[in-house]
C-alpha cells in the first residue's frame, strides 16, 4: 500500500515536498473518506503535519487513484519504480520542468497534452524511431524540428495533430522524422 501512495504522489508531480515543522490547518484525518483514508494509510502518522496545499494534491491523488483501471495503477507502479531509480539531480531536473508546465497558460498545457497523447498513438517502433531521430539531432536540428511540427499541426496554433485518436487522421511527421530507407 505504500508504494501505491507514493505512486499518487509522482502521478500527481508532487513528489519532493518537504514535511512541514508545524501544525497546518488542513483536513483532519478523520474528515477523509474512508476510501481515502485506505489509499492515504502511509500518511496517517504524519497527515497532521503535513501543509494544507500538499493534504489537498494527496486527497487528489487519491480520489485519481480510487478512478484507475489495474492497468493504469500499473503504469503509475512502473513510473515509481522509474522515479526512485533515477539519481537526485534528474529527479530535481523533472520536478523544476513540471513545475515550468504548470505554470504555463491552460490551452499551453492541453496543447502540450495532446501533443503526447498523439506520439503515445503512434505505433511502438516508430516512437522508438522518433526517439533516437531525436537523441542524434543537433539543438538547431531540434529547434527546426519544432519549428516544423507548430506549422504541420494546426497551422502553427499548436504542435499536435487534430485528431490522435486514428493513424489516418494524423498527418505524415516532418521529412527529418521519416524514416530512411
Amino acid at each position: 500500500m505504500m508504494i501505491v501512495a507514493i505512486s499518487l504522489i509522482l502521478v500527481l508531480g508532487c513528489g519532493g515536498s518537504a514535511w512541514a515543522q508545524e501544525t497546518p490547518a488542513g483536513v483532519p484525518w478523520h474528515e477523509l473518506s474512508p476510501d481515502e483514508q485506505q489509499t492515504l494509510r502511509p500518511f496517517n502518522q504524519n497527515w497532521d503535519q503535513l501543509p494544507p496545499e500538499r493534504q489537498e494534491r494527496l486527497r487528489n491523488g487519491a480520489r485519481q487513484w480510487s478512478t484507475m483501471n489495474q492497468e493504469e495503477r500499473g503504469e503509475a507502479r512502473q513510473r515509481f519504480q522509474q522515479w526512485t531509480q533515477m539519481p537526485q539531480e534528474q529527479q530535481q531536473k523533472l520536478r523544476k520542468r513540471f513545475q515550468r508546465f504548470r505554470e504555463l497558460p491552460p490551452e499551453r498545457r492541453e496543447a502540450i497534452r495532446d501533443a503526447r497523447q498523439w506520439f503515445r498513438s503512434l505505433p511502438p517502433e516508430e516512437r522508438h524511431e522518433m526517439r533516437q531521430q531525436w537523441k542524434n539531432m543537433t539543438p538547431d536540428e531540434r529547434r527546426a524540428f519544432r519549428q516544423q511540427l507548430k506549422k504541420n499541426y494546426n497551422g502553427g496554433g499548436s504542435a499536435v495533430a487534430p485528431n490522435p485518436s486514428s493513424p489516418h487522421d494524423r498527418p505524415p511527421p516532418p521529412r527529418s522524422f521519416r524514416p530512411n530507407h
